[in-house]
């Protein structure tokens, strides 16, 4: 009885181990679903989750390598190419004006620029000085030098917003003025070439002053103006002369302030000698012609008068 339980019994095992063993082989994926036959499928990571989810830290959205000034905002195109339009005042003082405005000149000339307007009277003098901009700071430092300055000035005009608008406007107007030119090379009668032609001379008028325009911004921006003056320093007054003491020293002193009282009574006579000669001879002629009146008047008899008998 025993030998027949105990093959049932094995028999049983190996049904149960079997039935096991299909299980688990339903459960593990197939090596069709990698798309790859025959592929060993690999263990998932414990952080494969969090991959798929995002990009690893440090990179960008693209997998790649995260650039470190990332969050740093890029610099705005053309900021450090500016249009500055710069000039400058110089007022100095110099013992020699002549002599600084010509050494002026020499300055100007020797750092790439020119001259203007110049007015120049023994003792002041105006220049007008036009120098190339990078070198404005170089060309004031040495005009300094030819006295002592009393006013420096610099002024700087940002004109980029000006330079653009006048460079989009100007191709603009040079595509109208090809677009009038294509359409007066088709026009086919008088009256058509005629109005063409008319537009087409105010849109190139337009061009040019456009162009005159932009080379004045353009020479504004190259080229710096130095305003310059150089006025000679006031005379010094001499000192009063001291006269010594004691009676040689009185008597000049004397005879000074008697001569400094001669001088101010002959100013006043002088003042007023016009109004005497004006009002003293109409009334010396009317006292002379009362006192001759009064000569020629009978004499009248004093007391009382003579009874006649």
């Amino acid at each position: 009885m025993t030998r027949v339980r105990r093959p049932l019994a094995l028999a049983g095992v190996a049904a149960v181990l079997v039935l096991a063993g299909c299980s688990g082989n339903q459960g593990a994926p197939s090596a069709s679903s990698e798309g790859y036959a025959g592929q060993a499928v690999p263990a998932q990571q414990p952080n494969a989750g969090k991959t798929a989810q995002g990009p690893a830290q440090g990179q960008g959205q693209t997998g790649k390598p995260a650039d470190a000034n990332a969050g740093v905002p890029a610099a705005q195109p053309g900021v450090t190419d500016r249009k500055l339009a710069r000039s400058a005042r110089l007022d100095l003082t110099a013992p020699d004006v002549s002599g600084a405005v010509s050494r002026a000149h020499d300055i100007a000339v020797g750092v790439g620029g020119y001259t203007g307007q110049e007015h120049v009277v023994p003792a002041t003098a105006t220049i007008s000085l036009t120098v190339p901009a990078e070198r404005l700071d170089s060309a004031l430092d040495q005009l300094a030098k030819l006295g002592t300055p009393t006013t420096r000035e610099l002024t700087t005009q940002d004109v980029t917003e000006q330079v653009v608008d006048v460079d989009s406007r100007l191709a603009t107007q040079r595509a109208s003025v090809e677009r009038m030119r294509a359409l007066l090379a088709k026009a086919n009668s008088v009256s058509e070439v005629a109005s063409v032609e008319s537009e087409l001379t105010t849109r190139e008028a337009d061009l040019e002053s456009l162009q005159s325009r932009r080379n004045a911004l353009a020479g504004s921006v190259s080229m710096a103006t130095i305003a310059m003056t150089v006025t000679a320093p006031p005379a010094t007054p001499a000192p009063p002369e001291v006269s010594g003491g004691g009676f040689f020293g009185g008597l000049g002193n004397g005879w000074a302030a008697f001569l400094a009282f001669g001088g101010g009574l002959l100013t006043v006579l002088g003042a007023v000698l016009p109004f005497a000669a004006l009002f003293g001879v109409p009334a010396y002629a009317v006292w002379w012609a009362l006192r001759r009146r009064r000569q020629l008047a009978p004499a009248v008899p004093e007391g009382p008068e003579a009874v006649v008998e």
